[in-house]
C-alpha cells in the first residue's frame, strides 16, 4: 500500500486563503473526521524554535496554526498547542511568533512544556527513555505541523525532527552531548517520533528557509502546503520540493529502514497538485550526504580536522552570547575570551561535538559552518 502526500498550492498567508489550502488538504488524505474523534483533546504541535516574527520563516506560520485550530475545533476537538523551543519559555515564544495571540482569539489554550516526566518507548530501535512534555502525554493525540527549512546536522528539518520539541528545556542539550554523530541523532529522533505518533503532519512551505537555517538562513517562496500521516513520506517528499536527494537525509533513510515510512519515489502516491509545479531546483542547501563522524572517522584528531566546524563571522556578531548558551558541552566549547564580551566568542574545536547548536540558535545568522582544511582538499581530488 502506498503512502499518500498531498500537495496544495497557496501563493500568501491570507487567512482565507490558508484555511481553503488546509481544507482542501485534508480532505485529499481523508477529512477532518479521519484524525480527531469529538471531545478528544489534540495538541497541535507546532514549530516553535525561538520567539521571532512570522516573516523571519523560522516558526510555523500562525496562518497554518489558525487554519488547522479552526477545521480540527469544527470537528468537535478540543484543540491545544504547544513546543519547547530552543532558548526562552514556550509562552514568550508563542507571543514573539503570533501564534499566542491567534491561539488566544480561539480559545485555544497552550499547553505544559515545561515540565515533563520519563516514559519508555518499547519498541525503540536505539533510545527508548525520553523526558516528554507533560503537555504530550496527558492529550489523546498530536498532530504536527512543522516548518520546512534547511539544517545544519541533518541536512533538512521537518516532519520527523519537529517531535524534538516534545522534549523538555535543556534535556533537548543532554542528546546533542549524548549523540553528536549525526547518523545516531537521527535514529533517535525517528525513536522519539515512532513513540510519539502524531496522527498526521502538515508542513508549512508557503514560505521556506533555505541557506543558514533552522534559524539564520533566508526566507524563500515554495507556495505549498504539506499533507500527510507517513512523516517519512512528507519529509522525502520536501526533499524533492527542494531538489535535494532523501537519502542524504539521515531522518528519511533510517525512518524508512525502521518502518516508519517510506522515502522511495514508487511507494509514495502524490494527490492534489502536480510534484513538477513545486520544484525549485536552485534551493539554497547543502547537497552533500552526511557523514558518520563515527563510522568514517577513526579519531578525534580527524574529526576536528574532517567535519565541517562552526565559524563566527565577526562583523555580524553583537555579542549576545546565545552560542555560549546554548553549547551543550561541559565547559564550553564556545566562550567568551577571559571573560572579555566585548568581542566575539571564541571556539575550542578540541572541545566542539560538531552538534551545531551555536550556529542553530544564532539569532544574527553570523555563525557558519566551514569544511576544515583536509575536507576541501579531499573534495578537490
Amino acid at each position: 500500500m502506498q503512502s499518500k502526500v498531498a500537495l496544495v498550492h497557496c501563493s500568501s498567508y491570507d487567512a482565507a486563503e490558508v484555511k481553503a489550502a488546509v481544507a482542501k488538504g485534508i480532505a485529499l488524505i481523508g477529512g477532518a473526521g479521519t484524525f480527531v474523534k469529538p471531545g478528544e483533546k489534540i495538541v497541535l504541535k507546532v514549530n516553535l524554535l525561538v520567539g521571532d516574527a512570522p516573516e523571519k520563516c523560522i516558526n510555523t506560520h500562525p496562518m497554518v496554526f489558525k487554519a488547522m485550530a479552526e477545521l480540527m475545533v469544527a470537528e468537535g476537538a478540543v484543540i491545544c498547542y504547544g513546543d519547547s523551543p530552543g532558548m526562552g519559555a514556550p509562552l514568550t515564544a508563542a507571543k514573539k511568533s503570533g501564534i499566542a495571540e491567534v491561539a488566544d482569539a480561539l480559545n485555544v489554550k497552550m499547553v505544559d512544556f515545561k515540565e515533563g516526566r520519563e516514559v519508555v518507548f518499547e519498541h525503540a530501535k536505539q533510545n527508548k527513555k525520553f523526558y516528554v512534555a507533560n503537555g504530550i502525554l496527558d492529550s489523546d493525540g498530536v498532530i504536527s505541523l512543522p516548518k520546512l527549512k534547511t539544517h545544519a546536522l541533518e541536512r533538512f528539518t521537518g516532519a520527523i525532527k519537529n517531535q524534538f520539541g516534545c522534549v523538555v528545556g535543556i534535556r533537548k542539550g543532554e542528546f546533542h552531548v549524548k549523540l553528536p554523530d549525526a547518523t545516531d541523532f537521527a535514529r533517535m529522533l525517528v525513536d522519539l517520533n515512532s513513540g510519539i505518533k502524531p496522527r498526521l503532519y502538515v508542513m508549512d512551505g508557503i514560505m521556506a528557509m533555505e541557506g543558514n537555517g533552522p534559524r539564520g538562513g533566508t526566507p524563500r517562496t515554495l507556495n505549498v502546503l504539506l499533507f500527510s500521516t507517513d512523516p517519512v513520506a512528507l519529509d522525502a517528499t520536501a526533499c524533492r520540493i527542494i531538489n535535494l536527494d532523501p537519502t542524504f537525509v539521515p531522518t528519511t533513510v533510517i525512518g524508512s529502514e525502521t518502518g516508519a515510512g517510506t522515502y522511495l519515489e514508487n511507494e509514495i502516491e502524490i494527490v492534489g497538485d502536480d510534484l513538477k509545479n513545486f520544484i525549485c531546483h536552485n534551493f539554497v542547501v547543502n547537497r552533500t550526504p552526511v557523514k558518520s563522524a563515527k563510522k568514517s572517522l577513526m579519531t578525534k584528531f580527524l574529526n576536528n580536522r574532517l567535519v565541517a566546524k562552526p565559524v563566527i563571522i565577526e562583523e555580524k556578531c553583537n555579542q549576545c552570547g546565545t552560542c555560549v548558551n546554548s553549547c551543550p558541552v561541559e565547559g564550553k566549547a564556545v566562550n567568551w575570551s577571559e571573560g572579555n564580551r566585548t568581542k566575539p566568542p571564541v571556539y575550542d574545536y578540541s572541545k566542539c561535538i560538531r552538534c551545531y547548536c551555536c550556529q542553530e540558535m544564532c539569532p544574527e545568522g553570523a555563525i557558519v559552518l566551514k569544511d576544515p582544511i583536509l575536507r576541501m582538499v579531499g573534495k578537490a581530488l
